[in-house]
């Protein structure tokens, strides 16, 4: 069942619904508000919009990488799982 949860993401409260325990709504919060205090320190500019879109590329470039990486690792799975099968069998 979702809930409601109040966050703060650059200043600005934000009422969301999830139906992920408190905690982990907490950390989302916590990790998206580093995220951006990252690339916002990093700029000369305090361009929100700017700060938003380089949190949002970096965070989905390193998504895409997990993804791939996860894909890789369930191939590997399965040619492993495949191998032992054989070996089982002599």
């Amino acid at each position: 069942m979702k809930k409601s949860h109040a966050v703060t993401v650059l200043g600005r409260e934000l009422s969301v619904r999830s139906s992920a325990p408190e905690a982990k709504v907490i950390a989302v919060e916590a990790f998206v508000n580093g995220k951006l205090q990252e690339i916002g320190s990093a700029l000369s500019s305090g361009d929100a919009q700017l700060v938003l879109t380089l949190a949002l590329l970096n965070t989905s470039e390193e998504l895409l990488e997990l993804r791939s990486r996860h894909e890789m690792d369930s191939l590997a799975d399965a040619r492993i799982t495949s191998m032992i099968s054989v070996l089982e069998t002599v």
